[in-house]
């Protein structure tokens, strides 16, 4: 019980963005007339907030499923870099391993790099308690907004900007209670070279490989917390 409500209390700042993003989505199916049960399926084995948008826009214009296919591959793919340092402590969860890597979104990535765990609660029933709880929340929201979407007085401008706020405490609260900052920095330079020089629609995946390159030459500065 400790570890579901560390679990509860750890996911609050993310709540409201996947409330406000999933009645959205609900809202758009049901514009669209598809059927709930297409929601609901949509929401729990696709499960990626903004591809599941893209991908109502993409079947609406009977785009191939070919290219349906490497456009989630690459607005998803930076789930791959996520996912790497999780890898091993997801395995060490047995059958919950599969779960684990299909809700692991960017919120909960997020909430579980910068969660201190109290001794007296679970590590890995807490984040598999977050990852549940998120996920449910998601669909749950999806289903609100597909069933009384036309009730509700809405505008969805500026929602993302929830998001990025969320991030931006995030890595305030990494840069002040790490003493290490090498992946901050190494982080920002990367994606403000990329930004630059590629722009502010295709950066975020060069930026990341290359932070991950750096990361990895640089593991044992990191791990000794030299500057």
């Amino acid at each position: 019980m400790k570890s579901l409500k560390f679990a509860l209390k750890s996911v609050i700042p993310i709540t409201f963005s996947y409330i406000f993003v999933g009645i959205a989505f609900g809202i758009m199916i049901s514009e669209k007339n598809l059927s709930l049960a297409w929601l609901i399926a949509a929401s729990t084995f696709i499960y990626a907030g903004s591809m599941q948008i893209v991908l109502l826009s993409l079947l609406m214009s009977n785009v191939s499923i070919y290219i349906i296919a490497l456009m989630t591959f690459v607005i998803n793919s930076r789930h791959m870099f996520y996912g790497i340092g999780f890898v091993e402590k997801f395995k060490k969860m047995g059958l919950k391993y599969p779960y684990m890597v299909l809700t692991l979104t960017d919120e909960t990535y997020s909430v579980m790099c910068s969660l201190k765990y109290p001794d007296e609660v679970d590590e890995e029933k807490v984040d598999f308690y977050i990852e549940f709880i998120m996920h449910m929340l998601w669909i749950i929201s999806s289903i609100m907004g597909y069933l009384f979407g036309s009730s509700i007085p809405y505008d969805l401008n500026g929602i993302e900007f929830s998001a990025l706020t969320f991030f931006v405490c995030v890595v305030c609260s990494q840069w002040l209670s790490n003493k290490n900052h090498i992946p901050t920095i190494t982080g920002l330079l990367s994606a403000l070279l990329f930004l630059r020089f590629i722009g502010p629609d295709n950066f975020i995946l060069p930026a990341l490989s290359i932070s991950l390159l750096i990361l990895i030459a640089a593991k044992k500065y990191i791990y000794k917390g030299e500057v």
